[in-house]
This record gives C-alpha cells, sequence and structure tokens, in this order.
C-alpha cells in the first residue's frame, strides 16, 4: 500500500516529498502517515508571515476579520466529514471527534460573533473610559489595545489536533497576527488535513496561517520581542521552552496550557440516594473515558468524603464496567484507543507508579478485549480505577499524571480536608463540585479559586444545561496557575487582547479623541446645523455633536412621570421625609430626567437612525429638583461598520452617542452613551 507522506506548509507552498517517521492508526497499528524529511527554513517562514501575512491582516480591520472567521467557520462546517474520516484513525469515537472538530469550527463562529460585538472597526481598542489628569480639562489619559505586529507560534498538543489549532487560532487572527502552527507529531495528519481544507476555502489572506510537521527546529531563536507563543501539552517541556536564552532575551511572551492532575470533589452534603450523587458518578465516569481519558481537563482525582468511598467506589465500578472498547467502527463500542502505542506505554507506566500507593478498584485489563478486528495490534487501555485511602502521602496521585482513562478516588474527613487535597495538584486547569448547600459552595470557591483555571459548580437544578467539568468554552478562560503553566487561553475576547499591545496615552482630550477614533469627554466638537440622528452612517463624524435646548422640571412633570410609571418613591412625593436625607428636599426621578433628555435631543421624524440598541455606562451624578433646568449634549461618540446590509440591500453600522445632561450651573447631573442603528446610504440606482 503507498502510504501518504504529510506536508508542511511554509512560504505559500506545501513541502514534504520524502518519508521520514512513520504514523500509526491508534486502532490496529498500521502505518498510515509518514512524516517528511525535508528540512524546513524556518527564516523563510518568518519572512513570509511578516511580509506577507502581517500586511494582508493589517490591511483588514476587526470586523472584516471577524466576517471572515465566520465565512471560515461555515466552510468547515460544509466539509466536516472529511476531518471526521482521518479522525478515525486516531481511535477517536464520532463523540469524541465531534468535540475536537465541531468544537473546533463552534470555537470560530464564537470569535467571529465576539469580534463582531465587541471591537471596532479599525486596529485600536480604546480601553475607556479617559482619564483626566488635569484640573481644567485639557490634559487626560487613556489606554488602547493595537496589533503587536509580530508572529504567534502556536504549538499544540495530540489529543485535539483540530479544537487546539482553532482555539488559538482564532483569536490571534483577530489580533492580526500571523500565525506558524506545529501540530503534535502522533495526530499532525488531521491538523494538515484541516489546514488543507483551510487553504481550499480561499478565505484567509496569504501568510496568515503556516504549519510545520515535525520538528521546530530553530524556530523559536529566531522570534523577536513583538512575536509570541502559546503552548499546550506537558508540564516539563513548558518549562523547557519557556526557559530557552532566546525567549527570555528577547522577553517574547509564552502562553503555557500544561497537562493538569484536576480534581472533582463531592461535598459532605451529598447523600448517595440524591441526585447529585450520581450526577458526580456519572461526571468522573464520563471524563476518564470520552478521548480515552485523554484530555488536559480530565478529572485525575475524584475526592470523596470517608464515609461514601465504598458506595462511590461501587458505583464507579459498575459505570465503567459498562464501557465497551474497540474499533469505533463497530456497533456497541463506547470508547476508542489510546493517540498511539507510545502513548499506551507513557500511560502503562505512570499506572505502575499509581499502583505503588493505592488500591485497585478497577483493573481495566479484566475487562473484555477490545471489538474489531486488528485491534490486538492497537493502543487501547481499558478505563482503570484506583483508591487512595491515605490520600495525603507523598508522591501518588497528586504528582504522577497518566494520560489516558485512569482515575485515583480519595477519601477526606471534612470539607477543609478536602479542599487541602485539591490543593495538593498545586494548581489545576478544572476543578469541580458536586454539592447541594449553596453556603458549601461558596466556601469552597473562595480558597479553590486561587489553584484552579476554572470551576464547575454542579448540582440538580444546573444538571439539564451543564457543559460538564472538562469542556472549555470559547466565552470562559482555559488555563490555570502552578502545575497547569500559569497562562491564559480564551475568555471570549479576552484571548485577543491578550495578543494586543496596551499602551498608555497621555495628552489634550482632542488628541486623545483623534488617536482612538473616539469622541472622549472634554474635546472638541463638530458643532453642525444638521441634525446628528439626520445624518446617515457614511456621513456622520466622529465629534459631531448637539447642544440642545433646555427644559425646566416642574412639579407636575414628577407627578405625571410617578403616575404613568407607579413609582411613588418617597424622595419624589414627600417633602417631609425628603428634608432628612441627604438631599435635604424632593428630587425628580432619574428615569425622567433621562426620558426628558430624550425629548431634548430626538429628532422625530423618520431617519437614518433605526433602533436603540440600549444604554451603556448610565450614571445620575447629581439630584435634580423641581425649578431646576436641564439641557443635554448628544456627540458622536464611536461608529462600528458591521458590514450587514436590510432586506433592500441598504447597509447599517452601530453608533454610539455620548451623552451629557447638565443643569442651569453647568453642572453635570446624568451621563450615559446611547447605542444606535444608523442605516448606510442607499446604493446608488442606474
Amino acid at each position: 500500500m503507498n502510504v501518504p507522506t504529510l506536508q508542511s506548509f511554509v512560504a505559500g507552498r506545501w513541502i514534504g516529498a520524502e518519508a521520514a517517521v512513520a504514523l500509526h492508526c491508534a486502532i490496529d497499528g498500521r502505518t498510515v502517515y509518514h512524516t517528511h524529511a525535508e528540512a524546513l527554513d524556518f527564516d523563510e517562514a518568518l519572512e513570509h508571515a511578516r511580509c506577507r501575512g502581517l500586511p494582508a491582516l493589517l490591511a483588514e480591520d476587526f470586523q472584516q476579520r471577524a466576517a471572515r472567521l465566520k465565512a471560515l467557520a461555515a466552510f468547515l462546517m460544509e466539509h466536516k466529514e472529511e476531518l471526521y474520516a482521518v479522525s478515525a484513525l486516531s481511535g477517536a469515537t464520532r463523540a469524541d471527534s465531534w468535540i475536537d472538530i465541531e468544537g473546533g469550527i463552534g470555537t470560530l463562529f464564537a470569535y467571529a460573533s465576539l469580534g463582531r460585538d465587541g471591537l471596532p472597526s479599525g486596529n485600536l481598542v480604546h480601553e475607556g473610559p479617559a482619564i483626566a489628569l488635569g484640573r481644567k480639562g485639557g490634559f487626560a489619559a487613556s489606554h488602547v489595545l493595537v496589533p503587536r505586529r509580530g508572529v504567534a507560534v502556536h504549538i499544540n498538543a495530540f489529543n485535539f489536533p483540530v479544537w487546539g489549532m482553532l482555539e488559538k487560532f482564532a483569536p490571534s487572527f483577530l489580533a492580526a497576527m500571523p500565525c506558524v502552527v506545529k501540530p503534535a507529531t502522533a495526530t499532525s495528519y488531521l491538523t494538515e488535513a484541516a489546514v488543507r481544507l483551510m487553504q481550499r476555502s480561499a478565505i484567509l489572506p496569504e501568510g496568515c496561517l503556516q504549519l510545520v510537521i515535525g520538528g521546530t527546529g530553530d524556530l523559536l531563536e529566531r522570534l523577536q520581542g513583538q512575536d509570541m507563543v502559546t503552548f499546550t501539552g506537558s508540564a516539563d517541556t513548558a518549562v523547557r521552552l519557556r526557559s530557552m536564552p532566546s525567549l527570555l532575551r528577547n522577553a517574547v511572551p509564552f502562553n503555557a496550557e500544561a497537562d493538569s492532575l484536576n480534581c472533582s470533589i463531592l461535598a459532605p452534603d451529598v447523600a448517595p440516594d440524591a441526585p447529585e450523587f450520581e450526577l458526580f458518578v456519572r461526571e468522573v465516569a464520563r471524563e476518564m473515558t470520552v478521548k480515552a481519558g485523554q484530555k488536559c481537563t480530565a478529572i485525575r482525582r475524584a475526592i470523596v468524603p470517608r464515609r461514601r468511598l465504598d458506595e462511590v467506589a461501587h458505583r464507579l465500578r459498575q459505570a465503567l464496567q459498562a464501557t465497551v472498547l474497540g474499533d469505533p467502527a463497530q456497533p456497541g463500542v463506547t470508547m476508542g484507543p489510546l493517540a498511539s502505542r507510545g502513548q499506551l506505554d507513557d500511560v502503562r507506566s505512570r499506572v505502575e507508579q499509581l499502583r505503588a500507593g493505592a488500591e485497585v478498584v478497577l483493573d481495566g485489563s479484566t475487562l473484555a478485549p477490545p471489538r474489531g478486528e486488528g485491534c490486538a495490534g492497537g493502543a487501547f487501555l481499558a478505563p482503570t480505577l484506583l483508591l487512595a485511602r491515605e490520600p495525603h502521602a507523598r508522591g501518588g496521585a497528586h504528582d504522577i499524571e497518566a494520560f489516558g482513562p485512569v482515575c485515583t478516588l480519595m477519601a477526606y474527613e471534612d470539607l477543609d480536608d478536602a479542599l487541602q487535597l485539591a490543593s495538593l495538584g498545586r494548581g489545576s486547569l478544572v476543578g469541580s463540585l458536586v454539592t447541594q448547600d449553596p453556603a458549601v459552595a461558596a466556601k469552597a470557591v473562595a480558597q479553590m479559586a486561587a489553584l484552579h483555571g476554572r470551576l464547575l459548580l454542579l448540582d440538580r437544578e444546573a444538571a439539564a444545561e451543564s457543559t460538564g467539568h472538562g469542556s472549555p468554552l470559547p466565552q470562559l478562560k482555559h488555563g490555570g496557575p502552578g502545575r497547569a503553566g500559569g497562562g491564559e487561553e480564551l475568555g471570549g475576547l479576552r484571548a485577543v487582547h491578550h495578543q494586543l499591545q496596551r499602551c498608555a496615552v497621555q495628552g489634550s482630550p482632542t488628541m486623545l479623541a483623534a488617536m482612538t477614533g473616539e469622541y472622549v469627554r472634554g474635546a472638541r466638537v463638530i458643532e453642525s446645523e444638521v441634525h446628528p440622528f439626520r445624518r446617515s452612517f457614511d456621513e456622520l463624524r466622529i465629534g459631531e455633536s448637539l447642544l440642545t435646548h433646555r427644559r425646566t422640571v416642574t412639579e407636575a412633570d414628577i407627578v405625571h412621570f410617578g403616575g404613568l410609571t407607579g413609582d411613588y418613591f418617597y424622595m419624589h412625593f414627600d417633602e417631609i421625609a425628603a428634608r432628612d436625607t441627604q438631599f435635604g428636599r424632593r428630587i425628580a426621578h432619574g428615569y425622567f430626567v433621562l426620558s426628558a433628555a430624550a425629548g431634548l435631543f430626538v429628532s422625530p421624524a423618520p431617519g437614518p437612525v433605526l433602533a436603540n440598541y440600549g444604554l451603556d455606562t448610565l450614571r445620575f451624578i447629581k439630584p435634580v429638583a423641581p425649578g431646576d433646568t436641564i439641557q443635554a449634549r448628544l456627540t458622536c461618540k464611536r461608529k462600528i461598520d458591521r458590514n450587514r446590509k436590510d432586506h433592500k440591500g441598504v447597509g447599517q453600522g452601530v453608533v454610539a452617542w455620548d451623552v451629557e445632561v447638565r443643569n442651569q450651573d453647568g453642572e453635570l447631573v446624568a451621563s450615559y452613551d446611547i447605542l444606535t442603528l444608523v442605516s448606510k446610504r442607499p446604493p446608488a440606482t442606474s
């Protein structure tokens, strides 16, 4: 049989014809691919990323890159079955492959939405509000985030060859960082298939994505201070790479997400007949068998009350004995092999070390042999459950990780003891607590949060919608302190911001406004004879402003507003009670002031302003009393082109308006932003 040779994608071309290392099917051991023997020119790769990829990415803005991510995700979803076919060689079940393939594509969709909704047009993020540094308002400062103008090197683990790449690529792409992706060799054939699809889509700009099959050679030694490295893998490898002299010398940011000894705690309040007890057993069993336990977030330590230990062990044994091991193509198979024979040897060695200080509750070798032809040559390991009755002893599952379907039960005396055992993992990606008692949850989180990147609180209420202990989500931080690497990935826009450069800028409000492309309070405004609400999105200029006429608040206003809303709060209607407050008199409803201001600045006739999205940063600064006179200033603060069109083909964008409401003494009484949907000019007709 002709075994194909994988290729790297570097400097815009596929490289690799001569076979090197053989890669084997995890199910039956047959050779399915070879890596290539050709050496790569990493100078050329980095030059291509800097000279082709970076300018192409910077030629577009956050919104345009978000739109590309969405289109790419849609393309990959359309062709996902090509990836499922290749994934089968890794021994993954359909459900396992779903996590990797569609989980990765879902992350692209998620970041496309996050970018569309949370990032501006342009390539600068203003981390406002601006801070006044002078008494007269002429000197201010703020922070901005801009593209680093460097290259991101992504080094990924073998267990998620698609998701692992895409969860790093998505925020890097939004941040305008061209990527060089280095997958783990054992499953690099699936990453290569995904990159080929991405290139086939013709959606990505040239130079923004390169693929390295095999070793990284001297790639990391060539990085500069604007570049960054993101790594997923073992803690030992993370330490070795992080401490490379070239990375330290150039202060290259290094983000590590390392395998960790994650734990799940069954709280002392949970009785064997409670739904939470079954939830705990189900969660531990699932985390041991999904992806054959090859997840950096899998439960390695199950911490249970000593009085519940035997019952938990019994139920877990029953659940795990129902596992059907074998070729996922065979009917009824629920768990496939480990990723490689090398991985199998490593896990077996770790299990032997763990058995030195633990009892065996379930020995995987006693279960039925794997189903399927040729499975004797595969990397199969059945679930193995151990039990540590004296879990405070040094070593064991607090220090040794078997990266497969292996978990150790640990007995604790009380909640404080359980939390102490959890801390012995010295930093984890995720921990979970199964409890019915909110007080227990509150106490546990206050302590566990210091040593865990993410915490799942599981009870019967959350169970129906819970994504589970081991499921990182694009909106939530993925990473953890200590042994887990000290890094942060995902977390919504945090991941994008992490790959941008933050800079503090000082100057006049006018200069800050020009620099950020966003109106800064105190900057010069553009007084216009045309009401800003009458201008289309295209015509409207940042800083365009309207100073309204004035309105005196009357007793009748307060009475009518209270009658309309049913708000008869004493501060608005009880003169005697109001005298005893800090205000010393009755005041108008804050929401009346808001409504009255809208009446001052709204242009009522149909026009480009289509809808009000809502209010941001609303603050009532000073009270308004009957007899006070208010006036509003409406200023175009920010424009975001969402690249959308309505049913008539007319484009739309979002405009944020700065609103100041002041009294007769010029004092600010209310401050907020209004978000509106504004149409563009209709397309020209022939």
